[in-house]
């Protein structure tokens, strides 16, 4: 029998240059990989023969944070800017409410005194008149129709001794108490409505809302003019 060949152990047939040749055909893309020359610049790192970028992140320096603390500043003012402009508008809202609710009772409380027949009829009918016009007049022409009123009750009640005859009629005290109240309560009312008007005004004529454009459609509130002096029989209890 012919003599067996030595046995190569396998760590060195693996170093081998003809097994090194193997595990280069074997693995063509790395090779061409290998041949290919990649540039060296600054943020790279050569990983397995392939460039690869390696992002660095930069700290933020003074600049940066004063910019981000200005921006959530304004963020900040824009929406207190609209909350308080949204409550204007809803104290605006709730003054003519309660406008409208005491010039209803104001007129209402003129038409029971001008049908009471406790007036001379020529006062009676320009009372009854005027409180039944402001009662049922348009918006648009509400302030006219109710300084109409105003006129029509100094007009009926400033005669002289009218106030004393009245106190003595039958009912009539209760009429003109009831009268004083609706009158002062207009006063009242009709002051507190054109603050807030004004004030939520003063808020939307501001450049920062204006540009943002914080008002919507929200109609623009108009204080509401009108002649609210009561007769001077009933100013001395104002």
């Amino acid at each position: 029998g012919g003599v067996a060949a030595p046995e190569i152990p396998f760590r060195a047939r693996a170093q081998g240059p003809r097994a090194r040749s193997l595990r280069r055909k074997q693995d063509p893309i790395d090779a061409i990989l290998r041949q290919v020359p990649f540039p060296s610049r600054p943020g790279h790192q050569r990983v397995r023969g392939s460039a690869v970028q390696v992002r660095q992140l930069r700290p933020v320096n003074g600049w940066g944070w004063w910019l981000l603390a200005a921006l959530v500043l304004l963020a900040w003012s824009m929406w207190w800017t609209a909350v308080r402009l949204d409550r204007l508008h809803a104290r605006f809202d709730g003054s003519r409410a309660a406008l409208d609710a005491q010039l209803v009772r104001r007129s209402a409380v003129a038409l029971e005194l001008g049908t009471s027949g406790l007036l001379d009829p020529a006062s009676s009918v320009l009372l009854a008149e005027a409180a039944h016009e402001a009662r049922e007049a348009e918006p648009a022409d509400r302030e006219l129709a109710e300084s109409n009123l105003s006129r029509a009750l100094r007009a009926a009640l400033d005669e002289p001794g009218q106030r004393a005859e009245l106190d003595r009629a039958l009912g009539g005290s209760e009429l003109l108490a009831d009268l004083d109240a609706a009158c002062r309560r207009v006063i009242m009312a009709r002051r507190f409505h054109n603050d807030a008007a004004r004030a939520t005004q003063g808020l939307r004529r501001t450049r920062r809302v204006r540009y943002l454009r914080l008002a919507g459609r929200a109609p623009r509130p108009e204080p509401f003019e009108m002649d609210d002096a009561p007769p001077e029989s009933l100013a001395r209890a104002l």
